[in-house]
């Protein structure tokens, strides 16, 4: 059904042993893992070019600001953004969130305006909007989502008055793994003249993503989960906007001049990047999109598809299993609860048998709270996962079900 063996040999910590069996990773919703060449791109920095970008003129400088800025243009082709001044580098996702909420929501939103959030975001899409909104008087409102998991979209035009002034919204599900149609919602978000925050960190490493296609306002997303390094991510933005928010943060290399009496800030995208900047992590991240794009987005959608199809078959199959979120459109994630076993307990079974899984609320506690459940089990695969680990999650679950019966 699926032959990707020879990408798994490229991802180093799939021959791990873990508890005695080779490791069957899970988790990758959380955190994928790193291939080869985007380990290699991190020990070939610091072995021959380590140094500070932008400001020296010396030869290893000169190197690293090319490595450094020439990863912004690969991210700036890899989501298809028009300029490559519309792509911020930030920590990840939530740093990226927090600087619209910061920057765009503390200059444009008064007292009285409407936030929209949906109840299947991160906890990173919403504590931002929660916090703003105490902090301006803002009206922070929930569109639901309906039984199988999807945006109620029927709500969501009912909610969308011209008093709407932001919508946040993710592109996927990390708790349920539903794809939401974020070109509509842009257009409709649009037409009451109020701009879309989408957090695509469950998106981008899957599927190909096209901001300009999409018509949203701004899109943020992580390294980390797309064979990337931790503590790195992006945030795009429409230019038109972007330029008009004061800088998140001051410091180094967001100025132009300084003196005691005036400060001249940088110029886009620099000027929502102050300090030493990641330099080796960008230059991973561009490394990593140079390996995902060598395999094809549309070729690891599809893997993924396949992966997702047969485990909600085999998983389906298990008597006292429920699967949480069973939108027809979904990303490669399977979230269950087992009749009488809290998830944790699950999780620490498979392990056992050296299988990686997440348990808990998955920092989505309104989608737990939706479904009156604590948390769930959480497969989630990505293009280097195969039908025989799968098999083996679904040995282990059986397993788990007759030591607890």
């Amino acid at each position: 059904m699926i032959d990707n063996l020879a990408i798994r040999k490229e991802f180093p910590i799939l021959n791990r042993i873990v508890n005695g069996h080779v490791l069957a990773y899970l988790d990758n919703a959380a955190s994928s893992q790193m291939p080869q060449p985007v380990i290699d791109s991190y020990n070939n920095y610091y072995r021959t070019m380590h140094s500070n970008v932008h400001r020296g003129v010396h030869t290893l400088s000169q190197q690293a600001t090319d490595a450094y800025e020439g990863a912004r243009d690969r991210v700036q082709s890899f989501i298809h953004a028009k300029s490559r001044k519309e792509v911020i580098f930030t920590t990840g996702t939530t740093d990226s969130l927090n600087l619209v909420a910061s920057s765009y929501g503390e200059t444009f939103l008064k007292e009285g305006d409407v936030i929209l959030v949906s109840n299947m975001e991160h906890h990173a899409n919403i504590v931002p909007w929660v916090q703003l909104a105490k902090k301006l008087k803002l009206v922070l409102k929930v569109i639901p989502i309906t039984e199988s998991g999807e945006l109620d979209i029927v709500a969501f035009d009912s909610l969308l008055t011209n008093k709407v002034k932001l919508v946040a919204v993710n592109h996927v599900s990390n708790a349920l793994g539903t794809v939401n149609p974020i070109k509509e919602l842009a257009q409709k978000t649009h037409s009451v003249g109020a701009v879309i925050v989408v957090d695509g960190a469950q998106a981008v490493p899957h599927m190909r993503v096209n901001v300009q296609e999409l018509d949203v306002d701004f899109y943020a997303f992580s390294a980390h989960k797309m064979c990337g390094p931790t503590g790195f991510g992006v945030l795009y933005g429409k230019e038109s906007i972007l330029s008009t928010m004061p800088p998140y943060r001051t410091g180094g290399d967001m100025i132009l001049s300084v003196s005691f009496d005036e400060i001249k800030f940088n110029t886009l995208p620099y000027i929502f990047e102050a300090g030493t900047p990641p330099i080796s992590q960008a230059i991973q991240m561009g490394a990593a999109i140079t390996y995902l794009t060598g395999i094809g987005m549309e070729t690891i959608a599809d893997i993924e598809h396949q992966l997702l199809v047969y485990a909600t078959d085999r998983l389906s199959q298990i008597e006292g299993l429920r699967i949480v979120g069973t939108a027809p459109n979904k990303a490669a994630v399977v979230s269950f609860v087992l009749d009488g076993i809290h998830p944790h307990d699950v999780g620490t079974m498979l392990d056992e048998d050296g299988i990686a899984v997440r348990t808990g609320h998955h920092c989505a506690q309104p989608v737990m709270d939706r479904y009156n459940i604590p948390a769930t089990t959480r497969a989630s695969f990505a293009f280097y996962n195969t039908t025989e680990e799968i098999d083996r999650l679904v040995e282990a679950v059986r397993k788990t079900i007759g030591v607890f019966a």
